[in-house]
């Protein structure tokens, strides 16, 4: 994110310094959001291992298992590193990179959050339901995530550049 992605008048009325503190400020607050999930699910699955049933995962389960926690920390990292990035940049005026990094960082952290959702859900689907119900449950959860995350926000892009009162 650049400011050529910025409106160029959005009656706020901001210089473009204000802009980028304000893009910031916003993407700090959902990185705020994504990780407090990331921690509830990360804790969910570090807690697994001491349950009596985990003995008795199979190989696909413990191997699930690793991956999920694999993702919940990177993931984690991610959502940490636009922190460490304005850290190293605080007071060089390179706010506007600062922030087009968190963007991209913050569009990363989600995906790796939707791979966790879907992991996680394989895998307790797996361990209660069985391997088919994991997997259609996998797929459906595939699709919610993709119409969610990518249909969503792209439809209302395309709607908002469309003329006032034109229709969907």
């Amino acid at each position: 994110m650049d400011e050529s992605d910025l409106p160029e008048d959005d009656e706020r009325g901001e210089s473009p310094n204000q802009k980028l503190d304000r893009n910031w400020m916003e993407l700090l607050q959902e990185l705020r959001v994504l990780q407090t999930g990331v921690q509830i699910l990360g804790g969910f699955l570090l807690t697994l291992p001491f349950q009596a049933k985990f003995d008795s995962l199979d190989s696909f389960q413990t191997g699930l298992y690793l991956f999920n926690v694999m993702t919940a920390a990177l993931t984690t990292t991610v959502i940490l590193l636009p922190v460490s990035i304005h850290r190293r940049l605080f007071r060089k005026q390179l706010k506007a990179v600062l922030v087009s990094a968190a963007d991209s960082m913050t569009k990363m952290a989600l995906a790796g959050v939707a791979l966790l959702i879907v992991g996680t859900a394989v895998l307790v689907y797996d361990v209660v339901a069985g391997r088919n119900a994991a997997f259609i449950a996998g797929g459906a959860i595939v699709l919610v995530l993709l119409f969610l995350l990518l249909v969503v926000p792209w439809r209302l892009s395309y709607r908002s550049r469309r003329p006032r009162g034109t229709g969907l």
